[in-house]
């Protein structure tokens, strides 16, 4: 399944090239349908199901242990197929995991777009990471020390409420605009204003 349209690509990628025209600052922005494969955990839960099986029949029954091993692998192989799919896997995964590996993620993506080594350490990155329903900017220290923490959260609050309403595109040039407008008033843009981060939007399938 596409993560976002052609057309939305292009809406987005033509709104960082307009918020960077106004500051010498950087603006990338990564959506990822997800963060972590988390397929440890069904895994996990099936071994730790399959792991109860054995205690009620050696006690209350007969039965052979042939039997009850046989069991007990039909169970973990049972629930492993059962808990596989990602939805659920990612059911079985506390959400405060869930925005942990997105928020490491999203680390990731600062260092590997090479954010941090800007003129100025103006970098600003814009995250989504789908499956985890999960939104955040990073910013790194050049802006990030003018501009109160709270600041970042409203932005980040307006494209989620975007996103839950399936206008993921809108969501993105919103915030966009909102962060050029911080990056123009501190880092407007100088005599040589070299464009040295992508102005496209990257997917990560």
């Amino acid at each position: 399944m596409e993560l976002i349209s052609e057309a939305d690509r292009m809406r987005i990628s033509d709104a960082i090239g307009e918020a960077e025209r106004m500051t010498s600052g950087e603006i990338v922005c990564v959506i990822a349908g997800e963060s972590d494969s988390y397929l440890h955990a069904p895994f996990m839960w099936a071994a730790l199901v399959a792991l109860l099986v054995p205690w009620p029949l050696i006690y209350l029954t007969w039965w052979p242990v042939q039997w009850i091993y046989a069991l007990q692998l039909l169970v973990f192989l049972g629930l492993l197929a059962a808990f596989l799919p990602r939805q659920v896997r990612l059911w079985l995964v506390p959400r405060s995991q869930q925005a942990a590996r997105a928020h490491r993620r999203a680390v990731e993506q600062f260092l590997v777009q090479n954010m941090h080594t800007t003129d100025g350490r103006t970098g600003v990155l814009i995250f989504i990471s789908v499956a985890e329903r999960h939104a955040e900017i990073l910013a790194d220290r050049g802006i990030h020390s003018k501009v109160p923490p709270g600041i970042w959260q409203e932005i980040v609050d307006r494209m989620t409420a975007k996103i839950g309403d399936n206008r993921t595109a809108d969501g993105f040039v919103e915030a966009i605009a909102s962060v050029g407008v911080l990056l123009a008033a501190h880092f407007p843009p100088g005599s040589a204003d070299p464009n040295e981060l992508p102005d496209h939007l990257i997917v990560i399938e």
